[in-house]
């Protein structure tokens, strides 16, 4: 090796502190992921803090609650760039706030699903692992998150998504033909590759979806409107689960209670 050389590890954390604008060392031990700015400016306004903002992350540290957010945009290539970048810290959990579509007619925007799996249709994972290996939620992480939603009494559901990079498929039947024959329970972006990347990088990580919309119904797809009512009506208790979820995970860990994997629990 060139004494020149940069250390992956180094690499790492100075290409998320370009993106990011924030120094690696503020981020906390839990990190909550997003995709969507103003979730980190509602979890800055509640705690009172800095909102850091580099050429294609935004983030927000909260030294009190031990909890880091980020804004890591839309997409799979995202998702992996913030794993990848993410597991040179030193995390203890990570839980994604994201956003569905779903998939029942049974459903309801402003329910929440909590993914077990996701269906890796977005190809992006496939350089992480063969196709033949499932990607998979973080154990402990979804015991903490149903725990947590059992405690708070609120609608959930259990079951796996479909992670595509396809946008504006909504109406094409083809599409859709091959969707409903998968039986997902929901349809999203990025946690196939935020599942495969986490458990290629041993990052104990799992998520939390809030239902914005129910796309196989023409008169229930996202648009301006709702989306913006879906915002105000729902990312406060979003944000607010994700935080108890955290907290509860970390004292899962501290039991040594199985499913987090052993770099995470000091192990």
């Amino acid at each position: 090796m060139n004494r020149g050389e940069i250390q992956e590890e180094q690499y790492a954390k100075e290409t998320l502190e370009r993106y990011s604008g924030s120094p690696a060392e503020a981020f906390q031990s839990n990190l909550l992921l997003t995709n969507f700015p103003r979730y980190v400016e509602h979890f800055s306004k509640m705690y009172q803090l800095e909102v850091f903002e580099g050429s294609m992350f935004k983030v927000a540290h909260s030294k009190v609650e031990e909890i880091s957010i980020l804004d890591f945009k839309i997409g799979s290539p995202a998702a992996a760039l913030v794993v990848d970048l993410c597991s040179f810290l030193d995390i203890k959990s990570a839980l994604l706030l994201g956003m569905c579509g779903g998939l029942r007619r049974r459903y309801n925007v402003g329910e929440y699903l909590i993914p077990v799996a996701s269906i890796r249709a977005e190809g992006t994972s496939d350089f992480y692992f063969p196709a033949e290996v499932p990607s998979l939620a973080n154990f402990l992480m979804q015991r903490a998150a149903t725990q947590v939603m059992e405690k708070e009494q609120w609608v959930y559901h259990i079951g796996i998504t479909y992670t595509t990079n396809l946008r504006f498929w909504e109406y094409n039947d083809t599409f859709i033909e091959l969707l409903k024959a998968t039986r997902a329970q929901a349809i999203e972006l990025e946690c196939a590759t935020l599942f495969t990347g986490s458990y290629k990088r041993k990052l104990t990580l799992g998520a939390l979806l809030l239902i914005s919309d129910l796309p196989l119904n023409r008169d229930q797809v996202k648009t301006k409107k709702s989306s913006e009512d879906i915002f105000n009506r729902f990312m406060p208790d979003h944000i607010e689960k994700g935080i108890k979820i955290l907290k509860h995970s970390r004292t899962m860990q501290a039991k040594k209670m199985k499913g987090a994997y052993h770099r995470n629990i000091g192990m």
